[in-house]
């Protein structure tokens, strides 16, 4: 939309605001009537895995996690599915998880050209700088697709899933009116991706526009933390003191508490209902009122940190910090492991081959996925990777040369050749590729211990995905040198999930939070000589204006208790003025004077539905109430003179 700037626009009398306020309200009087859920489902949507749980909200504390998916990986637990998608040569849906990436490994190599495989499509949420509606992602074959299709089509899938599994258990068929649904998301995802991820649940018919409220995003170290806070001791490993924790006896190397802990897990997997004991678990019972704990959410594609402040006796828990974090996660091992393929084989080859082998490239990938979970920091034996007979093949044709005469002539000394047809990596090659992420996680740790708001952090959680990892564990304990004690759950994938069924059942338990960002509008002010700059003034009916003034609704990093609402009154320019459309700036600085300064960016626009709401006022006002303190950014307002709701609504987007 290329409307200028409220205050270009001759100073309309339509933004500026009339009654700046901060109110934090108690009641609720503008709380639709609460609908009744039967059930709270949350999907975990990863980058490299994802699954389903849920709880009826007559039990809250069993919490149900979907059956084992059919075709999963020897050595890695199946409790999620990995995030891969595949559509037909049409782009219609065809299957996801496993199930994709089976039949698509079993097609034709001619045949699979056709077929749209996504993987790890996640980041792009993370990565787009502008994200909009009509962003794309590109398939394993180099095909384009829209971006919301593939997330709409993921969803759609897990509503299924979790509805026919319901179905089955209440022996008759499961209304979607009694579910309510909680999607998880990183927490330093900025909004755009958090209402992209909204808009594809509509899409996905998980909820609908008219019904908001069914469907809760959740950040990811957030349901970790309310997860965490409810830990048994025999439910986790306390990588600090080698006490038997998981009934074993204390062992050095964390590693191997780990594996026994996952055996013990596994023995009793046959059930898939966790309970979550609402007696007061022994880690509870070593909280006191005021604790601070850090989790460090490691998944597949980001690293999320929170900083918690407990607050007793309800347990209720304040965040200390803005969430901090990055792309750092398990899914720059593979871009390492790529490379480092590029570096013997050639990248004209490599890209070569992923778009005429897809299958057998995702194949390669698998291979070294399976290997990269058997990197510890003490192994001495080298750890082999599988080469598709279709690498050794192509690469032949390609170059005219063999495989092995590639790594013989290429000057990397730790990768060789086994004559079983295996790359054979020494396990500080190994090692190395793990390098760049887990500098990154330790860096970011490291600058969030130092800060001021940081100290005296009692417990580190330490959860997702890529948390099993021993090398992780390693750098983190000795970053840390004993200052905090580092706690990984144990079924570590799975923490976010349980977590998120939570907080479904129960969202007003963080009830202060930080925002992210500063968050105003541009406004105009009277122009004050000597504060304002000359080449801000305007002058309109004799008055003198500044123009571009930020008027902050929030600033970064400042604590915003739940329900805590901005207000602000605008008024139509003219009085036919059927929508009102004010932009949305936003900067990472906490303080910001003009909406010209820099870093100040536009990041979403407050749309005001106000027809049908003509009135004899020869001044409207409209009154906007925002709401800061949840997951996302919600509006409301109110035509003050007759009373009546109007329809507003913020877009990140760029509808």
């Amino acid at each position: 939309m290329a409307t200028p700037s409220p205050a270009k626009s001759m100073g309309d009398p339509g933004i500026t605001p009339l009654s700046p306020t901060h109110i934090l309200k108690d009641s609720e009087e503008n709380e639709p009537p609460r609908h009744h859920f039967v059930v709270v489902v949350a999907i975990d949507f990863g980058t490299t895995s994802s699954g389903y749980a849920y709880a009826f909200t007559k039990e809250p504390e069993c919490i149900h996690t979907m059956r084992r998916w059919e075709g999963g990986d020897p050595g890695v637990s199946n409790q999620k599915t990995p995030t891969t998608i595949l559509l037909t040569p049409d782009k219609k849906f065809h299957s996801f998880g496993y199930a994709a990436r089976d039949f698509y490994h079993d097609l034709d190599p001619t045949e699979s050209k056709q077929w749209l495989y996504l993987e790890k499509f996640k980041m792009k949420l993370h990565t787009t700088a502008n994200l909009s509606i009509d962003t794309d992602l590109h398939a394993a074959n180099g095909k384009k697709v829209k971006a919301l299709d593939i997330f709409a089509y993921a969803l759609a899938f897990f509503k299924e899933q979790a509805l026919k599994e319901l179905s089955d258990q209440a022996g008759a068929e499961f209304d979607n009116a009694d579910v309510r649904w909680v999607i998880t998301v990183p927490a330093i995802w900025k909004m755009p991706a958090k209402q992209f991820m909204r808009e594809a649940a509509y899409k996905a018919a998980l909820v609908t526009r008219e019904n908001p409220d069914q469907l809760i995003i959740a950040l990811e170290p957030e349901a970790a933390s309310i997860y965490c806070r409810k830990l048994r001791l025999h439910q986790m490993v306390d990588l600090g003191s080698k006490t038997a924790l998981n009934g074993y006896s204390p062992t050095d190397n964390a590693g191997v508490g780990m594996t026994q802990a996952k055996e013990h897990v596994r023995r009793n997997r046959q059930s898939r209902t966790f309970l979550v004991e609402n007696v007061i678990g022994e880690l509870w019972s070593e909280l006191a009122e005021g604790d601070r704990y850090v989790v460090v959410d490691c998944g597949g594609g980001t690293v999320d940190l929170t900083v918690h402040q407990i607050r007793l006796p309800e347990g209720h828990l304040k965040e200390l910090y803005k969430a901090s974090g990055g792309p750092y996660g398990s899914i720059g091992i593979d871009y390492e492991f790529e490379k480092l393929l590029c570096k013997i084989f050639g990248q004209d080859f490599i890209d070569q081959f992923k778009i005429k082998r897809p299958a057998a490239w995702v194949d390669l990938m698998i291979a070294f996925e399976s290997r990269k979970r058997a990197a510890t920091p003490d192994r001495s034996n080298p750890l082999n990777i599988n080469l598709p007979f279709s690498f050794i093949d192509y690469y032949k044709k390609f170059r005219g040369h063999s495989v092995e005469h590639a790594l013989r002539k290429s000057n990397v000394d730790f990768v060789k050749w086994s004559s079983q047809g295996m790359l054979r990596m020494s396990p500080d090659a190994m090692n190395a590729l793990f390098k760049p992420t887990i500098d990154h996680i330790i860096q970011h740790l490291t600058e969030l211990f130092d800060r001021p708001e940081v100290t005296d952090i009692k417990f580190l959680f330490l959860v997702g995905g890529f948390a099993e990892s021993p090398l992780l564990q390693q750098a983190v304990q000795n970053m840390l040198q004993g200052r905090s004690r580092i706690i990984i759950p144990h079924d570590v994938g799975l923490t976010i999930l349980k977590g998120a069924v939570l907080f479904g059942l129960d969202p007003s338990i963080i009830k202060v939070r930080r925002s992210p960002l500063t968050y105003g509008v541009g406004v105009l002010n009277r122009f004050v000589e000597g504060k304002h700059p000359p080449e801000k003034m305007l002058v309109k009916d004799g008055m003198r204006w500044c123009t571009d003034v930020f008027d902050t609704f929030i600033s970064a990093d400042q604590s915003v208790a739940l329900g805590e609402t901005v207000k602000r009154s605008y008024t139509p320019a003219k009085p036919s003025q059927q929508v009102i459309v004010i932009h949305v700036y936003c900067s990472e600085k906490e303080s910001v004077t003009f909406i010209t300064d820099p870093g100040v960016r536009k990041c979403g626009s407050l749309k005001l539905d106000v027809s049908g709401t003509e009135s004899p006022a020869a001044r409207r006002e409209i009154q906007t109430l925002m709401q800061f303190g949840d997951t996302e950014i919600r509006a409301m307002a109110v035509d003050v003179a007759t009373s009546r709701t109007v329809k507003a609504s913020i877009d990140f987007l760029g509808q």
